[in-house]
C-alpha cells in the first residue's frame, strides 16, 4: 500500500512539473502585462480577462479569421493523408507488382529525411507554380501520399487483417476497388482515426512550413498569427500573445479528449501485427 501510494504521489509530481509551463501560460493569459515575468509562480493576484478581447482584435483580422485559416488547411491535409495513404497501404499490402520491396524500402526511408532538406526545391517548385501565398503547397503533398509513416501504420494494420476476407470478396466477383472500400477501409478505422488525430494535431502545431509558404497577413494561420505578436520594435503585449496561445490550444485538447481511444486503439492493434 505504501508503495503504491508512493508511485502515484511521484507520477502526479512528474505530470505537474510537465504540465506547469501550460498552467504557468494560462494564468499568464489572465494577468496584467507588466505582471507576467515578475514572478514564476501561478498564484493570481490580479485577474485581467481583458487579454481575451484585445487579443482577439489586436491583429489586422479578428484570431477567428486565423483560426478558420488553419481549419481549412488541417482539414484538406487530413482528407488527402486519409485518401492517398490509405490507398498507398493498399498497394503495399495486398497487391503484387515489380520492385514492390524496393519501394516499399525506399518509402520507409523518406521518414528519416528532414523537412529541411526538401524545403528548397520544393519552394522553387510552387514558387514556379504561383502557390505561394495559397494553401496548395500545404495541402496538395498531402494528396499524393508523401506522409510515409501513416503509409507504413496502415500498412501494418491491413497487413493483419486475414487474406481470407478478400478471398470471399473475390469469389463473389469483387475486384480491388471494391474490395479495398467495401472490406479493407471500414475495418481500418482505428488505423484512420490515429492518422486523423496525429494529421490534425501536426498541422495545427506546424509553423516551420507555413511561415515559408504564407506571407500574406490575411493568409496567415493560428501559429504565425501568434509569432505576429511578437515585435521587436515594439512592445509586446505577452498577456495577448497568451490568451490566444490559449485559444489556439483549445481544439487539440478537444481532438486528443474525443478521439484519444481510438488513438490508444489504433497504435496498440498496429503495434502488435
Amino acid at each position: 500500500m505504501t508503495r503504491s501510494l508512493a508511485k502515484h504521489t511521484g507520477l502526479i509530481l512528474l505530470a505537474l512539473i510537465m504540465l506547469y509551463p501550460v498552467i504557468w501560460m494560462v494564468v499568464s493569459s489572465l494577468r496584467p502585462n507588466d505582471e507576467i515575468f515578475r514572478s514564476p509562480g501561478i498564484v493570481l493576484d490580479s485577474l485581467q480577462t481583458g487579454n481575451y478581447g484585445e487579443g482577439w482584435n489586436a491583429l489586422s483580422a479578428p484570431f477567428s479569421h486565423f483560426l478558420i485559416n488553419s481549419a481549412i488547411v488541417v482539414l484538406g491535409c487530413i482528407i488527402g493523408n486519409l485518401v492517398s495513404c490509405s490507398m498507398a497501404a493498399y498497394a503495399f499490402a495486398r497487391l503484387e507488382f515489380t520492385g514492390k520491396k524496393l519501394w516499399f524500402a525506399i518509402m520507409l526511408g523518406t521518414i528519416m529525411l528532414p523537412i529541411h532538406v526538401i524545403i528548397v526545391p520544393q519552394y522553387i517548385l510552387f514558387s514556379q507554380l504561383g502557390w505561394i501565398n495559397t494553401f496548395l503547397p500545404l495541402i496538395v503533398p498531402k494528396l499524393l501520399a508523401t506522409d510515409a509513416f501513416f503509409v507504413f501504420l496502415m500498412v501494418q494494420f491491413i497487413r493483419g487483417l486475414p487474406r481470407e476476407l478478400d478471398e470471399a470478396a473475390r469469389i463473389d466477383g469483387a475486384g480491388h476497388p471494391r474490395i479495398f472500400l467495401q472490406v479493407i477501409l471500414p475495418l481500418m478505422l482505428p488505423a484512420l482515426a490515429t492518422t486523423t488525430i496525429f494529421t490534425f494535431i501536426w498541422t495545427w502545431n506546424d509553423f516551420f512550413s507555413q511561415l515559408i509558404y504564407l506571407t500574406d497577413p490575411e493568409m496567415y494561420t493560428v501559429p504565425v498569427a501568434l509569432r505576429s505578436f511578437v515585435d521587436a520594435t515594439v512592445a509586446t503585449s505577452w498577456g495577448s500573445m497568451f490568451a490566444m496561445s490559449v485559444v489556439s490550444l483549445l481544439p487539440i485538447f478537444l481532438a486528443f479528449l474525443i478521439g484519444q481511444r481510438y488513438l490508444i486503439k489504433g497504435i496498440a492493434t498496429t503495434g502488435i501485427k
